[in-house]
């Protein structure tokens, strides 16, 4: 079989269409908040407010299908307490985990995204800085 380089003209490959997360919706009230940014994170998609990550949408296999709350064990009790669907998520337990089979998902996430509009202090983390892959003590070019 020839390679690309012998076929300039070839059609490029077809790459296999990528999945809409269905939960995004959850995320729609955070539009109205300047600051607020999507980004991906692990093959689901991450909500931001004011430079915090509060909210990740996971919408594929167990366990990364629900929403999962950012935020530090220090407040887990609380949000159980007003939410008692919540429970820490199976694979990152230092966050809050709505699974979507559960039979108020779509109202408590809901809620959830009300607490982030809100300014909710316990919902909510500081990213940790991205490694840059270079040593401090080289110069940049």
């Amino acid at each position: 079989m020839p390679n690309d380089r012998s076929m300039p003209f070839a059609p490029p490959k077809r790459q296999a269409a990528s999945r809409r997360n269905t939960l995004l919706w959850i995320f729609d009230p955070l539009e109205r908040n300047p600051s607020y940014l999507l980004k991906p994170m692990f093959g689901c998609q991450a909500a931001y407010l004011e430079g915090r990550l509060c909210l990740v949408a996971a919408d594929r296999g167990d366990p990364w299908n629900g929403l999962l709350v950012c935020t530090s064990h220090d407040h887990h009790a609380s949000l159980r307490q007003e939410m008692p669907a919540l429970r820490p998520h199976p694979v990152l337990p230092k966050w809050l985990y709505l699974p979507q089979d559960d039979a108020a998902f779509e109202t408590i996430a809901a809620r959830v995204a009300e607490l982030v509009l809100a300014g909710d202090p316990r919902v909510g983390v500081e990213p940790k800085p991205r490694a840059t892959g270079r040593s401090n003590n080289r110069p940049r070019v």
